[in-house]
């Protein structure tokens, strides 16, 4: 579905993207994070026709290496083929329904997806019905049972679409889908310009946590929350925000209240530090502590390093822009030096990319120059007060030198996942808790800095047919 056409399936009462953009006051109903009636209506309505990310294409790098993926009740194969392009497939035998791919639920620890190389052929457990890497049946037992009246259509593997982004495999079960670059719009033309496909992989973990999967993924679609958060933070910078809707997707940024710090990097995680103070030094700090608290991701170590030098390269009379130009051009010769080149970005485009895209439904990319930190939630069962929380960090690393990473779990602590993701964890359980109270009237969504939350909700109504945001009457 399009973004157009999405629009036009808005439930009754939903709020406009006009709404939006005019930063109206709204509030929404809280079933869609604990009704089973909802969760049921996603698993019909939502998974089944979204375009949705699945994994790396470095991790299917060979023809016949394959992966599964599973959201709510499905379960998709894909696979490399010889030609070098993308199958996929529903993971389910045409026959009795049987998995073809035995994928245990993804318990604490132990299974994350069900991987594999050389792939020639599927081979039903139960029957042995098999089939080729088109999904074509090429043996049944005892046709004749059948009068020999199956046919092709009857016997072949439910086709999934599949294409690529941004590195990035995606999948959507809806044949009648709009193409992919369609479904990202322009956050992926903007998106185009980081070069995401030429990042790989520094680390990436997952966790099972005790919330729904859409109060996961709201606890980061909104810079709001740092002053109450991550209250360390604020020593090193400002960190007042803004967000807006782009049909599906959204965008959030530092908003900057002085005109001497307003650049087009200032709104994004290279920006100078504190207002009012030395930005040669709060912009290193800054830099640093977003870096080392965030589980060394949300930066790299080169721009660290270059930002540590920023006070004994440039004067004290240097103003926040010269300070970002210098350790802009330090950072990226730095770069060049070890053979990681950067990505020519004009200036519109990086006042235009803020801070961190939401993707809908379930994908946050956090980018940079150089790298990215994102997430990924899913739904845990058929549990509304469950989720599988998925975090990884991207980056550009010289030719051969990019780390060897698998999904990892790890525990929701500060020791696995850094001081920054463990304060987040530490609200996640207990907004979902808290919105089950009595006393909760219903969100109050801040409409300039939180309006990301706010569009998830309003596509989510389009998609599910209820649940919509409605405007608060003045």
């Amino acid at each position: 579905m399009s973004q157009d056409s999405a629009a036009e399936r808005f439930a009754t009462g939903n709020i406009t993207g006009e709404d939006m953009d005019a930063e109206r006051r709204v509030t929404y109903p809280t079933e869609a994070f604990f009704s089973r009636s909802y969760l049921e209506d996603e698993n019909k309505h939502l998974w089944p026709k979204v375009w949705q990310m699945v994994e790396r294409e470095s991790d299917l790098p060979n023809p016949g290496d394959w992966l599964t993926y599973n959201v709510a009740d499905e379960s998709v194969i894909v696979l490399r083929k010889g030609d070098g392009s993308l199958k996929a497939f529903h993971n389910v035998c045409p026959h009795r329904g049987r998995q073809l791919v035995s994928v245990p639920d993804m318990l604490p620890g132990k299974v994350h997806d069900v991987r594999g190389s050389d792939r020639r052929s599927f081979t039903c457990g139960f029957h042995g019905w098999s089939f080729d890497t088109d999904g074509a049946n090429t043996f049944i037992l005892d046709p004749q049972d059948w009068h020999h009246e199956l046919t092709p259509e009857m016997t072949c593997l439910s086709e999934v679409r599949v294409d690529t982004w941004g590195g990035y495999i995606y999948i959507n079960m809806d044949p009648d889908c709009v193409p992919l670059k369609e479904w990202m719009g322009r956050a992926g033309e903007i998106l185009d310009h980081f070069e995401l496909a030429k990042m790989r992989y520094k680390w990436r973990q997952w966790a099972i946590y005790d919330c729904n999967w859409k109060v996961a993924i709201e606890a980061f679609l909104e810079p709001y929350h740092v002053a109450g958060t991550h209250t360390q933070l604020l020593r090193y910078g400002d960190y007042y925000a803004y967000s807006k809707q782009f049909g599906l997707h959204s965008v959030s940024g530092y908003d900057t209240r002085e005109a001497d710090y307003r650049m087009s990097e200032s709104s994004g995680t290279t920006r100078s530090g504190k207002a009012g103070l030395d930005p040669r030094v709060s912009t290193y700090e800054l830099i640093r502590e977003n870096y080392e608290t965030v589980n060394y991701s949300a930066s790299t170590e080169t721009l660290v390093k270059a930002a540590s030098r920023l006070k004994d390269e440039l004067p004290e009379t240097a103003t926040p822009q010269e300070v970002i130009a210098h350790w802009m051009k330090s950072a990226k010769a730095d770069d060049a030096a070890r053979g990681v080149t950067w990505p020519e970005i004009p200036s519109e485009i990086m006042a235009e990319a803020g801070l961190a895209w939401g993707l809908f439904p379930n994908q946050n990319i956090l980018h940079g120059v150089t790298f990215a930190l994102c997430y990924r939630v899913r739904p845990y069962g058929d549990d509304p007060d469950k989720c599988i929380f998925e975090s990884y960090a991207l980056e550009r690393f010289p030719d051969g030198e990019e780390p060897e990473t698998e999904w990892v779990y790890a525990e929701p602590t500060g020791e696995n996942w850094g001081a920054v993701l463990a304060q987040d964890f530490a609200n996640m359980e207990f907004v979902h808790k808290g919105m089950k109270s009595s006393g909760f009237r219903g969100p109050l969504p801040n409409p300039h800095q939180e309006q990301k939350v706010i569009n998830l909700h309003r596509n989510l109504a389009s998609f599910i047919g209820r649940g919509a945001p409605r405007l608060l009457e003045d």
